[in-house]
């Protein structure tokens, strides 16, 4: 199809790169012409011009959407209109009330994305495996679901329709909160000793590297959502508050209990591909620190017959090694330890761990 995506930033320029490996005829468009020459040189230098797209996705920030909409609209009627916004309630509202254009738009919002933003960001291969809501209204035509359907599912997304109520309550929660509560948490760290921060292991770096974020992206969109937001807010502040108490009285089984409850309710995410949570098993490799280590891993676990589902890697400075610890099935990483170690790798025992 001749897809128009209006946006080139990490988004926009992913699906660029998604959808052209698909086949699809890309035009992107951007109001960073920085933004948009990087885009088209990743796209292989060649930017498409269509007189009458077939698609048109909107990929701009939140609070430009319904703007873009309008452009769009008014210079291509016919076509079929997607956005991948992270809101939906005010903005199928709005869309509602433009004769034509609610029958041909169905929204969308892809659960993908990075704390990095723009186009030197983007991967073809950002929304494999990932959650992709489709949010149509009751004027939305069925071919223009189809589309939006096609398209989500070429990209490598697994499909999931909501109400856009229900859509915004969703992202509140596992997205928007989490996204507060590691930026406050880069506040606290930002406030305490810079000599203590070389100490830091994979841990803060894990539950602060949503902090990095957009902060301009993310006010927008957590006070376009507050009402769903900030429920969720006092419900975490009340925990905050427990957790205060439960140390300022010592109280160890207060703690024990309320840390157990976080145990359990981290254990509900779902795993790979949105299938129930599996318990990996973890395989720490240590390795010399030199170029190639990590690609001869991946070597000898192609050799092995083994799938990966995670990795993590841990160097401190000045040191001569470094661990790379693989996360694996139970089978996997008893077959991979064994092939490993008959080399001479210094891999130890798989250990059990709940992803």
């Amino acid at each position: 199809m001749k897809i128009k995506i209006v946006g080139s930033g990490l988004i926009g320029t992913s699906l660029a790169l998604a959808w052209q490996k698909s086949g699809h005829e890309i035009e992107l468009s951007d109001r960073s012409a920085e933004n948009l020459e990087l885009a088209i040189n990743l796209l292989g230098g060649a930017n498409l011009h269509h007189a009458d797209p077939e698609v048109i996705v909107i990929a701009t920030p939140v609070h430009q959407i319904l703007g873009a909409l309008h452009t769009e609209f008014e210079a291509n009627p016919e076509a079929t209109f997607i956005d991948i916004g992270g809101l939906k309630t005010n903005l199928l509202l709005e869309v509602a009330r433009i004769p034509g254009l609610n029958a041909r738009f169905c929204s969308s919002h892809p659960m993908a994305g990075r704390e990095v933003n723009g186009p030197e960001s983007a991967r073809g291969d950002l929304f494999t495996g990932r959650p992709w809501i489709l949010t149509p209204s009751a004027q939305t035509e069925p071919r223009s679901l189809s589309i939006a359907r096609e398209l989500a599912l070429e990209a490598g997304a697994s499909i999931f329709e909501l109400a856009p109520e229900e859509h915004d309550a969703a992202v509140a929660l596992v997205s928007h909160l989490p996204q507060a509560i590691s930026s406050l948490l880069g506040v606290v760290i930002g406030q305490g000793e810079s000599e203590y921060l070389g100490l830091a292991g994979q841990g803060l770096r894990d539950v602060s590297r949503l902090a990095a974020s957009d902060g301009g992206l993310w006010s927008d969109l957590l006070i376009s959502n507050r009402s769903a937001v900030l429920p969720l807010l006092e419900e975490y502040a009340a925990a905050l508050d427990g957790l205060r108490e439960a140390l300022e009285e010592s109280d160890s089984e207060r703690l024990i209990a309320l840390l157990g409850e976080g145990s359990e309710g981290r254990s509900k995410i779902p795993g790979k591909h949105g299938g129930i949570a599996r318990n990996y098993h973890q395989l720490p490799i240590v390795i010399d620190d030199k170029p190639g280590q990590l690609a001869r891993i991946f070597l000898e676990c192609a050799q092995a017959n083994v799938n990966i589902e995670d990795l993590t890697m841990e160097h401190s400075p000045g040191q001569q090694t470094g661990l790379i610890t693989l996360s694996l099935s139970e089978s996997d990483a008893l077959k991979l330890h064994a092939h490993l170690t008959s080399l001479g790798w210094l891999a130890h025992l798989p250990r059990a761990n709940a992803q």
